[in-house]
């Protein structure tokens, strides 16, 4: 074949040239032949180079990994939310134009055993950033040792912290006036809170709140950037659901044949009145004992309703025995407890779980009163008047600024 194929050239080769007046010779059909031939073999090679440059894209990725080479650019917000692994981190990145590749970052956390002490919380960090640069953006810290690229760093309200001072904490760290706090909180219900919470179980007429004092769950939040009051209002309520929803709170209200709302008042005076988390209960029997047993007016006589009062309505709280009489028994004061039957007309803090708990659940008794004896809270609790005016004394020899019976 080979001999056969060489003899082929020879003959092309020995073949006259250039003959005057030669028509559709050999020659001619030999040389149409060998154009078509380079031709195939042109368009044969541009589809190979095509198809092999397609391929090479879709294999590259099993090769090597893409990934900027810069710092990057721009700006944008990613959130860590608690339990994300660093596929979830990466593919968050990936999404927010931070990383050319989930894979990128991927492999930069497996090679920097930092990455695990990554925080939960917002990030802003550039467009377009080397896999590990964006890493070390996310870990970097201040000289006071806060993280320099997290947006919000927490916000904490401590367990029994009222609406106004809820609203205070919200600003400083948002810079959205109180003001709006304010007027996102007029309606409950409008923020989440199930109408049904407010229903009695003697068919009187269901509650109304006067305020959203009590749903605002005590917690540590993180908050994205650019939410409104009303939807920061709306992801603290939405916790405090989920906390009772955990604690079985409702379903458990209903053996004490009152409505989650009256429950709530009352984990919010236990919350107030006692320090120590095994004396709520105790306090929580004392106020439904009073409210509705047989007790003298079924009045609770709180102070701590009274500070309440005095703290929103732009007044300074003052210790037990520095209480004028004008105080304890003022008619304009919409939470009296002095003077008015029952629990208060809403709550007057917000508690956290140890007081609902032991609102849901108080141990039975006939308590009907309750005491801090001393000035580091400890609480005890009396059957009679005689037993409560024997705790006064013991409390003011303890050194509590109380008045004594």
């Amino acid at each position: 074949m080979i001999d056969e194929l060489d003899l082929g050239f020879d003959d092309y080769d020995r073949a006259p040239r250039h003959r005057r007046g030669q028509r559709g010779g050999r020659p001619g059909k030999r040389r149409g032949r060998s154009f078509a031939a380079f031709f195939l073999a042109f368009i044969l090679l541009g589809i190979l180079g095509v198809g092999g440059y397609f391929g090479y894209g879709i294999v590259k990725p099993f090769f090597s990994v893409e990934d900027y080479t810069g710092s990057g650019d721009g700006s944008t917000t990613v959130k860590v939310s608690n339990g994300d692994t660093a596929t979830d981190i990466a593919n968050s990145l990936y999404r927010a134009q931070v990383v050319k590749s989930s894979q990128a970052f991927v492999n930069a956390a497996k090679a920097d055993s930092r990455s695990k002490s990554i925080e939960v919380g917002f990030y802003k960090l550039h467009l377009h950033m080397k896999a590990s640069l964006a890493l070390d953006a996310m870990l970097a810290r201040d000289k006071n040792g806060v993280l320099a690229n997290r947006v919000a760093n927490g916000i904490t309200i401590p367990e029994g912290t009222i609406t106004l001072d809820v609203y205070a904490k919200l600003s400083k760290a948002t810079n959205i006036p109180v003001s709006d706090f304010v007027a996102a909180a007029q309606d409950p219900v409008a923020l989440g809170i199930p109408s049904w919470w407010f229903n009695r179980t003697d068919r009187k007429p269901a509650l109304k709140p006067l305020s959203l004092e009590g749903f605002l769950y005590p917690a540590t939040y993180e908050f994205e950037p650019g939410l409104t009051a009303k939807q920061i209002l709306e992801k603290m309520v939405a916790k405090f659901l989920d906390v009772t929803t955990q604690l079985g709170f409702v379903n458990a209200v209903k053996n004490l044949n009152i409505s989650p709302y009256e429950a709530l008042v009352a984990a919010s005076i236990a919350q107030v009145e006692a320090r120590y988390p095994q004396d709520m209960a105790g306090v929580a029997r004392v106020l439904y004992n009073r409210s509705y047993k047989s007790f003298a007016c079924n009045c609770l006589g709180l102070d701590s309703e009274v500070n309440y009062w005095l703290r929103i309505s732009g007044q300074k709280p003052a210790a037990s025995g520095d209480l004028r009489v004008s105080q304890l028994h003022d008619p304009k004061d919409p939470y009296n407890t002095h003077d008015k039957p029952g629990l208060p007309a809403g709550p007057i803090s917000n508690p956290g779980q140890d007081a609902l708990a032991g609102a849901m659940n108080p141990p039975k008794s006939n308590y009907y009163y309750f005491l801090a004896i001393d000035n580091q809270g400890h609480t005890k609790f009396a059957t009679t008047n005689a037993q409560f005016c024997l705790l006064t004394r013991q409390a003011k020899a303890n050194g509590v600024n109380i008045s004594t019976c």
